[in-house]
């Protein structure tokens, strides 16, 4: 029996060990399973998703994107441009309060936003912008930039991780480099750090001092924010059969990524329903570490690419429906309009991993180790994993292939460490369709060095081209820029792209009116 049927006859069997879930004020309480479990409670420090997750949960921006991802107010009541576009003055809408009842003032979103502009990709090109970022007052904070920068609300307001959440001063004074212990927001929900056990439960109360925006917007981040429910539990639910077999038997409400040969039983069960997360796809990747032997030389990391498979790759995370998934992929959200197929010709066509071996041989590689860090608790990461370890292994490479939770990974991938002091060599992972519409908050694509995320590639060549597409007046030229930026990123290789795929979710069908994209729980209720 493999390992699919055995999952799917596991969660139908009734005797399977029932997961408890406490009772009272039930109908007042949404009991979800998240993707993962939390470790890293800092929404600024992880590019993790159930640590943005999280964030969106207890925190607020000052901005939020609607549906048609336009900047709509959020704790602020509005913004100022002078100065032809150079000074931007931004009010705090009055009487908002962070969950300690204290005010939120304008040096709290200044301290903030210095922070997240070390860590955000497009914080990260503001910050290069800003001559000076104040508090004017206990309401008003001021930008005064080098130059115009058309996107500054919607930067303050985008959805990639790390979001530009707002907290206490005394928080957001921490070096952006190191992790917030404590949990203070100002979003419709208020986190319950006496009832968070990591690996177990995670558990949020409605904020009584959240106030939602009155400005117009919906979806995503915008509009009013209303909690419908008192309190929203996290249950970490690890084995996919337990999880799926709760949501039917309606122990929890929702479980947010349930593995695909899991979805036919799920969609027999009449009380229950599978749908989209998000209608546009994510994005698998595997990520070398640039500053470790052997993937320090450009030709060891081309030498990999006759090997990858896109297409097993998708079938691991989404099983064989191609509806549900997307070959032939670059490094722009298949569908929007900078993605594009130049660059591509490595990644096409039959897959050879003699043809790989030729080339490590040619390249030059001396059987070092590569160390591959291999997620098992994490449905996606997990499954990248297992395929790009079996790549390795057919191609005769000297692998390692670490298994660890996903908190682990998070923590472990930030080391830049050689192998003997505990580095790792390689990773897999995947990425929200928002975080690769376009080079402004892509991660992967940063080329940086120090300041680029895990792997570190640095590439001036494609730096100066993402600077470039900032400047560009219309979408044609940034759509020519874009272009470019793939070809140089594929050539480099600072990242494989391994497809991309719709992520499914199953909802009890009782519960409505959630908002489309990652989980959110504000407007989402019981019907």
């Amino acid at each position: 029996m493999d390992r699919r049927t055995l999952l799917a006859g596991a969660a139908a069997v009734p005797f399977l060990p029932r997961f408890a879930v406490a009772q009272p004020a039930r109908a007042r309480t949404l009991r979800f399973v998240p993707h993962a479990n939390l470790a890293v409670l800092d929404p600024i420090w992880t590019t993790a998703y159930i640590t943005r997750n999280f964030g969106m949960m207890v925190h607020d921006c000052l901005f939020g994107i609607d549906a048609d991802f336009e900047p709509k107010p959020q704790l602020a009541e509005g913004i100022a441009f002078e100065d032809g576009g150079r000074v931007a003055t931004i009010t705090l809408r009055a009487d908002i309060r962070f969950h300690d009842n204290e005010p939120v003032l304008a040096k709290d979103a200044v301290a903030s936003l210095k922070r997240w502009q070390k860590r955000s990709p497009m914080g990260q090109y503001l910050d290069t912008l800003t001559e000076e970022l104040v508090a004017l007052d206990d309401r008003r904070l001021r930008y005064r930039l080098k130059r115009p920068f058309a996107m500054l609300t919607a930067a303050l307001g985008a959805i990639n991780a790390p979001l530009p959440f707002i907290m206490p001063e005394r928080l957001a004074s921490t070096d952006p480099f190191q992790q917030i212990r404590e949990v203070v927001g100002a979003g419709p929900y208020r986190f319950v750090a006496n009832e968070f056990n990591s690996g177990s439960m995670v558990v949020f109360e409605r904020s009584a001092s959240y106030q939602p925006t009155p400005a117009a917007g919906q979806g995503l981040l915008a509009g009013p924010k209303v909690a419908h429910f008192d309190r929203v539990e996290w249950h970490i639910i690890v084995d996919a059969a337990t999880a799926a077999a709760a949501v039917q038997a309606g122990e929890v409400d929702w479980v947010e990524n349930p593995p695909p040969e899991l979805f036919p039983l799920l969609r027999r069960n009449r009380q229950v329903k599978v749908e989209p997360l998000n209608p546009l796809p994510l994005s698998g990747i595997l990520r070398f570490n640039h500053l470790q032997p052997p993937f320090t030389d450009k030709r060891i990391r081309q030498a990999f690419l006759p090997a990858v498979d896109q297409r097993d790759a998708m079938i691991a995370v989404v099983g064989t429906d191609s509806d549900l998934f997307k070959t032939d992929v670059g490094v722009f959200t298949p569908g929007t309009p900078l993605a594009d197929d130049v660059g591509l010709e490595p990644l096409k066509g039959p897959r050879s991993v003699e043809r790989a071996r030729q080339l490590l041989r040619e390249a030059g590689y001396a059987n070092q180790p590569i160390r591959l860090l291999a997620p098992t608790d994490i449905a996606t990461p997990a499954a990248l994993s297992q395929v790009a370890g079996d790549m390795f292994r057919r191609i005769g490479v000297n692998l390692d292939m670490v298994m660890m939770d996903w908190g682990t990974a998070v923590q472990r991938r930030a080391s830049r460490e050689p192998l003997d002091r505990g580095g790792w060599s390689a990773l897999c992972t995947a990425f929200d369709a928002f975080d690769f519409l376009n080079p402004a908050a892509h991660f992967p694509l940063r080329a940086n060095g120090a300041g680029a995320w895990f792997g570190w590639p640095e590439v001036s060549r494609l730096e100066a081209l993402r600077d470039q597409w900032f400047e560009a007046p219309d979408l044609p030229a940034q759509q020519r820029i874009a272009r470019e930026i793939q070809q140089v990123a594929l050539d480099e290789v600072v990242y494989v792209p391994l497809g991309s795929y719709i992520q499914l979710t199953a909802l009890r069908r009782n519960i409505e009116d959630r908002v489309v994209g990652p989980p959110i729980f504000w407007n989402i209720k019981r019907g």
